[in-house]
């Protein structure tokens, strides 16, 4: 038995996919910052009764300081590692979670693929201009203060990633229904995956 526990704890650390019914335990949520990840995944996880795991927070905890502090003192390439460490942990400890994660994540190749072998995922799409009234109405007004300029980044962001956005095994378009409405179709979906009832 421990021969096979090591196997299979190496397997999860080196990207071997992950069983169909592993792979539906772990539900991942990816997107955009202000698609509604974190607050949609806790309700998620509640409702489920699975680990809450906010990739973000791990990934802080992993570097010891904050993912901005983590961006300015060692740099994207630093900030990817730590990432991907952080799912790695995340696959091996969590058999049953719900995962939201950083919007970039899809940015590197290896770590996205890692997420879509051990992970259902669901793209949670959302307008631009829905994204950027959300994070405002987060308390970050960053990209208010030249919103032209940074509304047609946020297109240009949105259009680079929607192919990889796109590999999730469900999409649920939240700019198109409340909160509530939102949960309940994420809540439908995740639930026929899993073959639990409604």
């Amino acid at each position: 038995p421990e021969l096979a526990q090591a196997r299979s704890a190496l397997a999860g650390v080196f990207g071997a996919p992950a069983s169909q019914a592993a792979r539906r335990q772990r539900v991942a949520l990816i997107g955009l910052r202000g698609a509604g990840k974190s607050t949609l995944g806790q309700r998620l996880a509640d409702d489920l009764g699975f680990s809450f795991v906010e990739l973000s927070r791990e990934i802080e905890k992993f570097a010891g300081c904050s993912i901005a502090e983590i961006q300015a003192l060692y740099g994207q390439n630093a900030y990817r590692r730590y990432e991907r460490r952080a799912l790695e942990e995340a696959i091996q400890i969590y058999p049953e979670a719900v995962i939201p994660t950083p919007g970039g994540l899809v940015s590197d190749a290896a770590t996205f693929n890692q997420l879509l072998s051990h992970c259902t995922t669901v793209w949670l799409q959302a307008a631009p201009e829905d994204h950027m009234a959300r994070v405002a109405a987060q308390g970050d007004l960053r990209p208010m203060a030249a919103s032209r300029e940074a509304m047609n980044d946020l297109r240009q962001i949105l259009a680079g990633r929607a192919a990889f956005y796109s590999k999730a095994d469900m999409t649920i378009n939240t700019s198109e229904a409340s909160l509530d409405d939102s949960f309940q179709a994420l809540r439908r979906m995740v639930r026929e995956s899993l073959q639990l009832p409604a």
